[in-house]
């Protein structure tokens, strides 16, 4: 055989197979430098992007095999311009912030950890052809209405990097309608005004084991106040804290990664008027996580309740899947005999629960069946970042998807909402790739549908909001009013076409700034907007950014 033959086969191989095919993993093996990436990851990153999914960015879990480490490198230092060059690699419409100002050696770090963490392709993930391209492909209409908001300020940034300040929770005394409050996730509850942001109880301080990375919905999840607060002084938040910081209440097989804990807490402030927290706190209970994300993001009384009713001085719970179903494990989450992907009601008063500390409802479905969690309220919820209750006393769930439905649902009592086998009006298969859904074709398994819906066409991830109440603007009564986190859509349904089981159409407003059209993401300059939306003490409503931390009042539409 000749030399010039084997020459040419050699050329050949090399260009048919690549020259990695012949050379060492090009990325950094050494455990200290994967750790250093994976703290970087988790600062600058793991806000937006994972390794199981899709989300606000693409899930990492093949991006090292698309390209070579130096056209990445490049790529993370400016993102624009590699999407300028090919279009191709990142379909975003809008690229993603640049890294510019890390060392070559902590993007060498970074990308040791993200090739610490390719997978390698799993047949079982394989895209299935029944799955839907567009499962709804019906557009929201956009309507002719204009919402017109009022810049009012900017809230204390928490963090010199994006987002600013986490802005995220807005609450109003039950028994002093004119105190309110908003939270950042970082770990600030302050008094709210619209000239300023005075903080009443900093975590950082009080709850040494406290933590708020690495970000999505991680840190001072919610909080509520007593129904009594002025009287008793009780109020009660939900915070995440590394894994095993305690025996958590909720477990599962210890096989099992636990990545962090949700812990409620019952705080009792010496002096309910007092500008600033100082009092004592417990812990109600604890429960772990799988991953970081889908956390305990929403506690909340109902507000319409009066003493004597059955729901008075209740605490309603909404706990997300931890991302146990996209991780491999939807048996922790599909039933009610276990509290994930569900929305609890206690009785923070009782003790009648397995660890003493609250008590369970005897009006709960499954109060007295001791196979199943007797905390549940109802079930089959992905993310149930929020519960709120209409005037007329629905109480409305929204419900962040996976890779295709946005949900808004009508919540009652022992109910299945169908996660994780229902993902909005579809079926999704836990045991197979989740980032398709299908069509029910006669499928026969009963659970509630969703009130509202769209698909990741419209938007990402939904931002709840709520029916305005104020008298000042009579074109928006009756309207609730909600939009997308990402992309920064404002959006509303009429509330009273809201029912359970039943679909109704969303429209979406377009934006006014200061008599100038315009929209969030132009606003923000950056392609996650991070909405959010918050009611005040006489129903007007509140628009806020946590990428740049800005907060806008509601004050016309037309």
């Amino acid at each position: 055989m000749s030399k010039k033959f084997l020459k040419t086969a050699f050329v050949l191989i090399f260009f048919t197979f690549g020259h990695n095919s012949f050379s060492q993993n090009p990325y950094n093996l050494a455990a200290e430098s994967i750790q250093s990436g994976k703290e970087l990851f988790e600062i600058q990153c793991a806000a937006c992007h994972n390794f199981t999914q899709n989300g606000i960015g693409p899930e990492l879990s093949q991006t090292l095999k698309k390209r070579d480490k130096n056209w990445l490198i490049s790529y993370l230092k400016n993102p624009q311009k590699a999407m300028d060059t090919e279009p191709n690699f990142d379909k975003r419409t809008i690229a993603m912030p640049a890294f510019a100002h890390l060392k070559k050696a902590e993007v060498e770090n970074l990308l040791a950890f993200i090739n610490s963490k390719q997978a390698k392709p799993d047949p079982r993930k394989a895209l299935s052809p029944d799955g839907l391209k567009n499962p709804i492909p019906e557009p929201i209409k956009k309507s002719e209405l204009t919402l017109k908001l009022k810049y009012l300020y900017t809230a204390p940034a928490t963090s010199d990097k994006i987002p600013l300040a986490r802005i995220n929770t807005m609450v109003v005394l039950n028994d002093d309608p004119k105190k309110v409050f908003l939270s950042d996730l970082r770990g600030i509850v302050y008094h709210f005004n619209e000239k300023e942001l005075n903080p009443y109880l900093d975590f950082k301080k009080m709850v040494p084991e406290y933590i708020h990375v690495p970000g999505l919905a991680t840190g001072l999840g919610s909080y509520a106040f007593h129904p009594e607060f002025l009287k008793n002084g009780l109020f009660y938040t939900a915070h995440s804290e590394k894994a095993k910081s305690r025996k958590a209440d909720f477990r599962y097989a210890d096989s099992i990664k636990v990545t962090l804990q949700w812990v409620l807490t019952e705080w009792k402030t010496n002096n309910p008027e007092a500008e600033t927290f100082e009092g004592t706190r417990r812990e109600l209970f604890r429960i772990d996580m799988v991953s970081q994300i889908h956390g305990m993001q929403e506690i909340a009384f109902n507000p319409n309740s009066k003493a004597g009713d059955e729901d008075y001085g209740l605490l309603y719970i909404g706990i997300g899947d931890g991302g146990a179903s996209e991780n491999g494990f939807p048996f922790i989450c599909n039933s009610f005999s276990t509290p994930w992907s569900s929305v609890l009601r206690i009785d923070p008063a009782g003790n009648n629960s397995k660890n003493g500390n609250y008590g369970i409802p005897a009006s709960n479905p499954n109060a007295n069946n001791k196979e199943m969690a007797g905390e549940v309220f109802c079930r089959g919820f992905r993310n149930p970042n929020r519960i709120y209750w209409s005037p007329d006393g629905k109480m409305i769930i929204s419900d962040i998807g996976h890779t295709n439905v946005e949900e808004l649902n009508i919540g009652q009592k022992g109910l299945d909402y169908g996660w994780p086998y229902r993902e909005g009006t579809f079926i999704i298969k836990p045991e197979a790739n989740m980032k398709q859904v299908f069509d029910l074709k006669g499928n026969t398994k009963s659970y509630t549908w969703p009130s509202a819906q769209y698909d990741h066409d419209e938007g990402y991830a939904i931002s709840a909001g709520y029916v305005y109440t104020a008298n000042e603007i009579p074109a928006l009564r009756g309207k609730y009013i909600f939009g997308d986190i990402v992309n920064g859509k404002v959006l509303f349904v009429e509330n009273k076409d809201l029912n359970l089981g039943q679909m109704t159409n969303i429209q979406e407003f377009a934006l006014e700034f200061d008599g100038k059209i315009d929209n969030f993401r132009n606003i923000c300059k950056n392609n996650k907007t991070d909405l959010r939306f918050g009611q005040g003490a006489n129903g007007e409503i509140y628009v806020y950014t946590k990428t740049d931390g800005k907060i806008y009042k509601v004050v016309g539409c037309e």
